[in-house]
Formats: C-alpha cells, structure tokens, sequence
C-alpha cells in the first residue's frame, strides 16, 4: 500500500506522504493509526486478522493486542460516523477488522508534507514578508533583510501568535504576488509588509499590517529616525502588532540587542552561509569573528560561531575535535549572555545531544520552546532526536509540526523527514521526499540510497551512493554512526543496514 492514495468519503488517505486529508483539510492520526488505516481500506470488505494487522502497524515488534484496540478506538473516533450513521471499521468478534466503506483508488498526485491550502490555526497567524530595500545602495539589501528576520523573530516569541518562519517568508522575496494568494500558500490571515531606506545615519522604515482576506490595511505606520534607534524601532513595531492582533500587549522577556551596527551586519550575513559549502562557511567564520571583537556580548554572533564549528565536524569531515568541545563553549556563553533567546537555547541543546548529554540537551530545548513556541527549527532539531532514540511517530510529528510553521524550508528539513520516513519503514516516501529539488544533491543522498537498498532497488541505490561519496570522499558509516547522537540501538541497526546495503563505506 505504500504511495497509494484512497479516496473513501470525505476522506483522502495518502500512505506514501503519511497523510489524511478530510475535505482537503489535514487531520491529526498519528504514524500507526495512518498504518492501520491503509492496511484496512486497502482491502475493503475483507476481514483483516489481529496478527496481520499488528503486523503492518508494528513490523518486527512484540506488542500487546491491546494496543491495536487502542488505535482502532482512536481511528473510530478521528473519522466519526459513515454516511449511512454506521462505522468505517467494523469489529469481527475473535478474528479481526474489516473496513466497510466504499473506497476509490485514486491515481498519483506529486506531494508535498503539508497539502495546500493550509488551514489556518486556532489563533492570529501572520507571516512577515521581506522588507523592501529602497535606498540607492544594494549593500543596504542585507540591512532589510535582517530588519525582517528581527521581526519574525520578535513576533514569534509571543506565545499567542502563529507566526511562518524566515525560510517561508523570503521564498516571496522580489516578487510581486497577490496577499491573498500568500497568505493562502502559507495558511496565514494577516501579512505584514514594508520598507527600509537607510542612509546617512538615518533610517526611514515604513510597515502595514493587512487583513489578507479583505485586503484591508489594519495598522499602518512610517518610522523617520537615527540609525542607533533601529532596534527600539522593532520592538515598537511589534508592540503595535501584537496589540493590533491580540488586543492587548503580552510581555515577553526583552531580547538582547548589539551595541555595534556592524556585528549585527556581520551576523546577518555570516548566518546564510554556514551551511552552504566549507568554502563559504569558513568566510562565515571570519564575518563572525570580527563581530564578536566589535560586540564582545552580542550572543547571537556566538550561538552561530558555535554553529559554524559544528557543521565543520559533522558535515565537512573536519576532525571532531576541538572543533566540538569549541562549539559547545561558545553555545554556553552565548546563553550565559542571553538567557532569553530561544535561539541560544535550541543550539545549545543540539550540541548538548552531540556531546551525548542527553538529560541537559532536554532541559535546554524546554527552555527554547517555552521562549519560542514558534522557532520551526527547534521543532525540526527535535524531531531528529527523537528519530534516533526511536520514537519515530513523535519524530514524525515534530517535523510536520516545523512544515506547518515553515512549509518551504531549508533543504535539511526534507533531510530530516526522510530520515523519519526511513526509521518508520516507509521506504517509498522517503524516495519521494528524498528526491524533491530542495534537498536532492545535499547528504540526504545516503538515506536516499538506504531507501532504495531496503527497496531492493541496488542499481538505483549505489549510483546515489557514487554520487554522494564525490562530495563526500571521506564518508564512512563507523565515522557517521559514531558522530550521530543515537540513543536506540535498534535504530541505529536499522540505518547501518540500510547503508550497508546501498554499499557505503564501512
């Protein structure tokens, strides 16, 4: 059954993306419940034996069949009564399950993780589009930016918010796309849209929030002020919108703010390229080294520098230390200096993982979450985690929680839920995901070729093998097995089966 899709209903079951869509709209089963389903519905009118059932919902494992009650009870409720008033499932006494409704057998569709339109949340959402540029100076360009991510960052610590994460936001960067269309590609109900004009020690910064349903402006206002009020000119804009969208401000503890101008343009530039090439990550080094000897308590350069430094050691081969126990230092100072930025937090906490300081690592992501409920990467991160200590159904929900949050992100998220796909066996939605443009040609070549190995497609397989170790020539799974901060063994079996058979290097 894996990639089929069944229609039955209102109802559209996606085995292959591990969705269930009710009109269009995503319903919350979990990983295997969506099991228990596809193996039901794809057989309608037969009856399915406990043991068979058990079987598809748990491959290789030894539970109680009172689990499986459980997860009928639980699909029972989700669907609700059929058309006639009746049940989907129907229970045959001391046998097994047999699923009554009428299906359909619909033909393939090119998916994504999260179906569009989205729906909107239970609380005001908003995305903050990329700030224009409007001064004769392209170098400024860098400056608008970084004045938009601020704000999606301000907007997001506020628990009371729904707000789409940077990624998602600047996939609209330069062009001209109608609000009501974004704000529907997003799931959002306002936009928050502007200007930025920076200049002779001045800046002049223009900002409308807009109802995208009406297209009506609900708060407009133009900033004209010294360039060294930049910062109390973000927090004033964030007030207004979240008095605008909630009625009343909510306090927040204050971020802390550079005390240089050029450690913050150095840090805007320096943390889009730590992760595209070892070339461009050491001239992020440099960027973030200067910014730290301007602004010697700026903890965002810190918590990147200790990005930076782990991304050489975990993907560009470099030797793990001290690159590591550097990455580490710098991710505790940089909390010590802002114990308030979720973002600290969350990278502590990876590399609190990585250090195999499992007990600490979970402290530091309940502090970051609590700060920011909305960081898509932290939900992201944390469904690695949870990959490799083999709870995959979590892992599964965690990243299409960070999709929700940031349905066109960085090519690792697409790494990640293919790596959850590859643990929770569903082979075929792992190649699918796997091969998206987003993340194909990254690493995410060698769950790719496990995929396929467990498919027992080994052409297909070593040909992603050869073209992942030319980027990759020192690559060995001891080397990767070791590194990865695993937690279950059983996990760990199952991706060092995958790799070995795809043929990777030992």
């Amino acid at each position: 059954m894996q990639g089929s899709r069944i229609a039955f209903g209102p109802f559209v079951l996606d085995s292959g993306a591990g969705t269930l869509l009710r009109n269009d709209v995503p319903v919350a089963v979990g990983h295997r419940g969506l099991k228990l389903l596809a193996a039901l519905a794809g057989r309608p009118g037969d009856i399915l034996a406990k043991a068979e059932l058990m079987d598809a919902a748990w491959p290789a494992m030894a539970v109680e069949e009172g689990n499986l009650t459980v997860q009928i009870a639980q699909l029972r409720k989700l669907l609700g009564p059929a058309a006639d008033g009746g049940e989907w499932i129907t229970t045959v006494p001391r046998v097994g399950y047999s699923f009554t409704g009428v299906t359909e057998q619909l033909g393939a569709a090119k998916r994504s993780p999260l179906p569009l339109p989205l729906p909107l949340p239970g609380k005001p959402s908003i995305a903050v589009l990329p700030f224009v540029n409007v001064s004769n100076d392209p170098e400024q360009e860098s400056f608008a930016d970084g004045l938009t991510e601020d704000l999606i960052t301000d907007l997001s610590r506020n628990s009371g918010l729904f707000v789409i994460a940077r990624n998602s936001a600047f996939a609209y960067k330069g062009k001209a796309t109608d609000v009501r269309e974004i704000a529907r590609d997003l799931g959002v109900h306002y936009l928050l849209e502007g200007s930025a004009r920076r200049t002779a020690g001045r800046v002049r910064i223009n900002a409308q929030l807009v109802d995208a349903a009406s297209s009506n402006h609900l708060w407009a206002e133009r900033f004209d002020r010294s360039l060294d009020d930049i910062f109390a000119v973000q927090d004033e804009v964030t007030g207004k919108i979240v008095e605008a969208l909630l009625g009343r401000l909510r306090a927040v503890p204050p971020r802390q703010r550079p005390k240089s101008l050029e450690a913050y343009d150095l840090c805007v530039r320096a943390r889009r390229l730590i992760d595209d090439s070892p070339q461009t990550a050491r001239e992020a080094h440099l960027m973030l080294m200067r910014a730290v000897s301007l602004d010697p308590d700026y903890a965002e350069a810190y918590r990147w520098l200790a990005m930076n430094h782990w991304t050489g050691w975990v993907h560009w081969g470099e030797p793990i230390e001290p690159a590591r126990s550097i990455a580490l230092d710098l991710a505790r100072k940089a909390v010590a200096i802002d114990p308030d930025d979720a973002g600290c937090h969350w990278v502590l906490a990876y590399l609190l993982a990585y250090d195999r300081n499992f007990a600490e690592a979970d402290a530091e992501f309940a502090k970051a979450i609590a700060l920011d409920p909305n960081e898509a990467d932290i939900w992201a991160t944390l469904s690695d985690l949870a990959v490799l200590d083999g709870r995959v159904e979590e892992g599964l929900e965690h990243i299409r929680k960070a999709f929700r949050l940031n349905p066109f992100p960085a090519s690792w998220y697409y790494l990640t839920l293919g790596q959850a796909q590859y643990a929770a066996g569903t082979y075929e939605a792992a190649v699918e995901t796997l091969r998206r443009d987003e993340t194909y040609r990254t690493s995410s070549r060698r769950f790719l070729a496990a995929s396929l190995a467990q498919l027992g497609r080994l052409d297909e397989a070593r040909a992603e093998v050869d073209l992942f170790l030319v980027s990759n020539p020192h690559y060995t799974t001891g080397r990767w097995a070791m590194t990865e901060p695993f937690r279950d063994a059983a996990t760990l079996a199952h991706f060092v089966d995958g790799f070995r058979k795809a043929g990777l290097p030992e």
